[in-house]
Formats: structure tokens, sequence, C-alpha cells
């Protein structure tokens, strides 16, 4: 018989090994609340692949003419995509709030990959599978290309450090939707391609972006869940679903083509501005 007051102290003794151990944890083995969005985005990412592999890219290889299941499969993988963004979008609100973890930066880094970089790369190989006019060795191009301008994008972001409050080049959330919005217009392939190299452009280039902060981090959300509800309604064949998913995708694509416009416009004007104090300073000068 084992002495119950022994087997009681022996579980003590376990309990207060196992609570040293969890304070000896290295910082770098926490995950914070912050992390756990972080992850939360990487899993929707992927996600977003498993739903595109399945119900768009499986189908038309066996010869299926579901096209019902094709739609809901598409919505549900860029509904993913979405939510995505909204975890990339908290995770950085409660680690300024609350921590981060000292991985926080590469858990982001790499979940952005996934979501923001592997799921729209894919989401238009598949499209250059299953279109009528597709050519797949050039989609298969187009989405190397998106792949790599992702991955250039956020190897930068972890080099450089820019002025408060902006990104340099197109954030890739902005740019994946971007991305997905092309196809879904179902536009002629060589536009579509050409479109979406010109997003890739983008995210490597040195255009200037807010952040995603205050009144703007709430505009985003709503356009977020606003264009999630457009894609449920295209999915489930509402009526008017197809127009509001076509005028949500071309509104982004707007936004996409507009926003670098007022960035340059507003460099173009900062640099006027300057020389002509330049001008003015010197002139001052002179006797």
């Amino acid at each position: 018989m084992i002495d119950p007051d022994t087997r009681a102290a022996e579980w003590a003794a376990d309990a207060e090994s196992e609570v040293e151990d969890t304070e000896e944890m290295p910082l770098s083995l926490r995950l914070s609340i912050a992390d756990a969005l972080t992850l939360g985005n990487a899993t929707c990412g992927f996600m977003a692949v498993y739903f595109t592999t399945t119900g768009i890219l499986i189908p038309h290889l066996t010869g299926s003419s579901e096209t019902g299941m094709a739609r809901n499969s598409a919505a549900t993988a860029v509904i993913l995509m979405l939510a995505a963004a909204i975890f990339d979008l908290f995770d950085g609100i409660v680690a300024r709030k609350l921590r981060s973890s000292p991985m926080g930066a590469e858990l982001d880094n790499l979940s952005d990959l996934i979501s923001f970089g592997l799921a729209p790369a894919y989401f238009v190989l598949v499209y250059g599978m299953v279109a009528d006019d597709a050519q797949q060795k050039v989609s298969a191009v187009a989405a190397i290309v998106v792949l790599l301008a992702v991955v250039l994008r956020l190897a930068r972001f972890s080099c450089v450090t820019m002025k408060d409050g902006m990104f340099q080049g197109m954030p890739s959330p902005f740019g994946a939707l971007t991305v997905v919005s092309i196809v879904l217009l179902e536009l002629p392939f060589i536009p579509t391609l050409l479109a979406i190299i010109g997003v890739a452009w983008l995210m490597v280039s040195r255009v200037e972006y807010p952040k995603p902060r205050g009144v703007l981090a709430v505009a985003m959300l709503s356009w977020i869940v606003g264009a999630m509800a457009m894609l449920a309604a295209w999915a489930f064949d509402a009526p008017g679903g197809a127009f509001l998913l076509q005028t949500g995708c071309a509104l982004q694509v707007v936004l996409g083509a507009v926003i670098p416009l007022f960035a340059t416009a507003r460099r173009v004007n900062t640099f006027r501005g300057n020389r002509r104090e330049s001008r003015e300073a010197r002139a001052a000068q002179l006797p």
C-alpha cells in the first residue's frame, strides 16, 4: 500500500515542477493573443487552397458539370482570404495594445505568405486551368509572379524602415484581394493576366500606402465584411448576387489603381513644394 500522504506530496512536487518549467520557458516559445490571431490567418489561407482544389480544380479534372459547387467553392475560398485579412488586421491592433511574442513578426510574415501569397497565386493558377480561353502555362507564370512579388514584399518589409503610418508597396492583403477580384471579374484572359502582373508590380514598387489605423481600419473592416456578403449572395445565387459581386470586384480593382495615382501625385506635390522652398531660401540669401 502507498501512503496517501506520500502520494499527495509527490503530486504537489510534480505540480511545482511543471510551474517552474513553465516559468522557465523561453519567451520565444510563448504564444500571445496576437500570435493566436496570426495563426488563424495562416489557417484561413490553407483552407482557401483546400476549397480551391476540392471545389474547382478536381471537378474540372474529373469532368464534373456542377457549376454551382465550383461557384460555392470559389466564394468560400475568397471569403477565407478575406477572413485572413481580418485576422491580419486585428493581430496588429492587439499586438500594439497588449503584447506580441518575440517570434510574432516571423509568424506574421509566414502567415501572410500562405494567405496572401500562396492562396491567391494558386487561385490564379487554377483559373488558368478552368477558364474557357485560358492558357495554362501563361497562367502558371502569372501565378509565380504573384507569389514571388509577395515574397519580395514581405522580405523588404522586414528589412526596410518606413516612416510611421506608411507601407512601401501595395500591402500583400490588399494585393491578394485585388488579384482575386480581377479573376472574378471574368475579363478576357490576356487582359486579366496583364492586370494581375500590374498588381504584382505595385506590391514590389516604392509607392507609399497608408497603414490601416483608426478610421481607415474601420473602413477596411467594413469593406471586407461587405465583400463577404456580396460573395455569399453570389454563391447562393441570390437575386442580383452576380451584379453585386461584379460591382464589388470592380471597386476593389479601381481602388487598387487609384491609390497609387494619389500617392504619386502627393509625392510630386511634395517634391515641387520642397524645390519651391529651396529656391525661395536661396533668393532670400542673395544680396
